[in-house]
């Protein structure tokens, strides 16, 4: 595995959380190789591929988004590499066209949603892309708005105290199942997917920017799973 990721914030928690969850769950797992690179200033990112080749690594995971995504891959792409990319923002408007048909079956997406969620999502979505067209591939939303209209009604104000308080140990029936805003430190807990990119088919129709690809599940980890512990000591107001 090779952790490539943006030098801010983000990209230092997923090459740390990278780092120990694979010594915890996958101890055979081998890193062979680690870079932090400028968060959207790179053009190009041959030089990065050729390391991940040299390395002999035949998975990246990476938590680049925009244009440090699709670059990423297009140089992936014209290089020849054919390892797989973990990522968790494949799906964000402009990466799907950079992908192209070239990715199919190597990049995976760790997300609360994918393109093929069916139901209520999957209405929303189809009325977007004919409104707007756009992908509507923020799945968060309906349940900001779902988490927060709940806590005003318990709370029966708009009050930000007395929300903050309803919405600790509130759950609500979304899109995918009941999701549970944790009381210890105001963290959604929720369902994740992994999917990848491939060709749509009959059972998988939705085409993030008509690319005629798509994002096809392969694993769903229930809030159980999906949970991580916290050793959060969340400050109250007035407490």
């Amino acid at each position: 595995v090779y952790l490539l990721n943006q030098n801010y914030s983000h990209g230092h928690q997923v090459a740390k959380y990278a780092k120990e969850g694979l010594a915890k769950k996958r101890p055979d797992v081998q890193i062979v190789g680690e870079d932090l690179h400028p968060l959207a200033q790179v053009r190009d990112f041959a030089p990065y591929i050729a390391k991940i080749k040299a390395s002999g690594a035949d998975t990246v995971i990476t938590g680049n988004w925009g244009s440090d995504l699709s670059l990423l891959v297009k140089a992936a792409n014209e290089a020849g590499y054919e390892g797989k990319f973990f990522t968790y923002y494949a799906g964000v408007t402009g990466t799907p066209s950079a992908l192209g048909q070239g990715a199919a079956g190597r990049v995976y997406q760790v997300s609360y949603l994918h393109s093929n969620m069916g139901g209520q999502m999957q209405q929303w979505m189809n009325e977007f892309k004919a409104k707007h067209n756009d992908d509507f591939y923020t799945g968060s939303i309906p349940r900001i708005y779902a988490m927060l209209g709940a806590a005003m009604a318990q709370a029966k104000s708009t009050d930000p105290l007395k929300v903050a308080a309803a919405l600790e140990g509130l759950k609500v029936n979304t899109y995918n199942g009941e999701i549970e805003m944790r009381r210890l430190d105001h963290q959604l807990q929720q369902p994740l997917y992994v999917s990848v990119w491939q060709k749509t088919d009959a059972k998988h129709t939705y085409s993030p920017e008509n690319t005629g690809m798509t994002f096809v599940p392969q694993a769903e980890y229930p809030n159980y799973v999906s949970s991580t512990p916290t050793s959060c000591q969340m400050k109250r107001p007035g407490k």
